[in-house]
């Protein structure tokens, strides 16, 4: 009898371990919201061409909206987030998909390319604090063990924005009209804040006072993997804000391809969601350099088959395979600083991410221009090390 009951608390042992180690259905209501966002964030590019034919404006004055979306969320992000901290993660993100929802709406009925900037700013404002406090509460809720796989199941949300939102939003527009695209996301917003409310997660509020801005900065550690974000985020956004134009004008592919090559990107970027048990198994700390190495020689192979379609094509399931393992320990590692701060610092993550946005594309712009894609792709690759120094030697002081 006694072995008998040994073996019954042996199996309810690993049954409970088992319940413990499970990711909580909750993941894939945050991967929802990462993927509205980025629907919203990365939707207007396709159909702007027809929004300023709407609003009788020109496309790079309608542009100006994905402008005021990215300076917004970088603001939001630098000021709002370290409320996180004080209010609680599940409240902010309450506050700002209810937030997003009417910015989203401001979008769907402007009548002019000013109201449209407008409600784009205000998502912008939202956004800057749902993401990090989408990044916290994934941190905070992952089993012990797999926070890679957790935080890349969450990170999954920009394939599906970028997959499904970016080519759903383009056949919306087409078949009833750009304004339904934004009603469409802004009803999915509202279900995903309807969930949220049903799920009643409930946050320890502090009485701490709101940190300042930069405050997170003092943690050890958290400027060096800023470094690395800012450097990677530059990297890509430069890249890939040319690579539509690279192929369609320098190549003479049709403008078709440029969608095929995001659903290559975004099809490497979701799979690389079934490896990040590696992360679990050897370390953040240990795979980052080595994982920015391989992006950086990803854009070298990049700038050396930049004059063959095909090639370019095939490149972009690695690209976004690599880029997935890079964002991933980024977040990992600096969700990992200090648990007590993990808003402000997922804040200036944010912060630098949209930053970079305007950095990568303003200052490869002129690059473009004069050298043409492979130069882009060169500069990427230089970007890319500095983020493998950066945490390699980060790795090293911390050893």
């Amino acid at each position: 009898m006694a072995f008998c009951d040994h073996v019954k608390m042996t199996n309810l042992d690993q049954s409970i371990d088992s319940t413990l180690d499970r990711i909580p259905p909750v993941v894939y209501l945050l991967t929802g919201c990462v993927g509205v966002i980025g629907s919203n964030s990365l939707g207007l590019g396709p159909i702007a061409p027809e929004v300023a034919a709407s609003l009788g404006s020109t496309v790079p004055a309608v542009m100006a909206a994905a402008s005021a979306f990215g300076l917004g969320t970088a603001a939001s992000a630098l000021f709002l987030a370290g409320s996180i901290d004080r209010i609680g993660a599940w409240r902010m993100l309450r506050l700002a998909m209810a937030a997003l929802a009417a910015a989203l709406l401001v979008s769907c009925f402007a009548a002019s390319v000013e109201m449209l900037i407008a409600g784009q700013a205000l998502a912008g404002l939202a956004a800057g604090v749902a993401l990090p406090a989408i990044y916290s509460n994934a941190a905070a809720i992952a089993p012990r063990g797999r926070e890679g796989r957790t935080v890349g199941i969450v990170l999954t949300g920009w394939t599906l924005s970028m997959v499904a939102g970016v080519s759903l939003s383009a056949i919306l527009a087409d078949l009833v009209h750009w304004r339904a695209v934004y009603a469409a996301v802004a009803l999915l917003v509202a279900g995903a804040f309807a969930a949220l409310l049903a799920g009643g997660h409930r946050d320890a509020s502090s009485s701490a006072a709101q940190p300042q801005p930069l405050a997170a900065l003092g943690i050890p550690g958290a400027k060096t993997l800023l470094l690395a974000c800012g450097t990677f985020m530059m990297s890509f956004y430069g890249v890939y804000a040319y690579l539509g134009d690279h192929l369609h004008h320098a190549l003479g592919r049709p403008l078709s391809v440029n969608g095929l090559a995001a659903l290559i990107y975004g099809a490497g970027f979701g799979a690389a969601a079934l490896l990040d048990g590696v992360i679990d198994r050897f370390g953040a700390r240990r795979l980052m350099p080595i994982t920015f190495l391989a992006v950086a020689g990803v854009y070298l192979v990049m700038a050396l088959a930049s004059a063959s379609p095909v090639a370019v094509l095939a490149i972009m399931f690695f690209w976004g395979l690599a880029n997935h393992f890079g964002l991933n320990m980024l977040i990992m590692r600096l969700t990992a600083l200090d648990p007590a701060r993990r808003g402000a610092v997922m804040g200036l993550n944010s912060a630098v991410t949209y930053l970079a946005v305007f950095a990568g594309t303003s200052t490869f712009g002129p690059l473009y221009t004069a050298y043409g894609f492979a130069a882009c792709a060169c500069a990427a690759v230089l970007l890319t090390l500095v983020s493998a120094a950066a945490t390699g030697a980060g790795r090293t002081a911390s050893a």
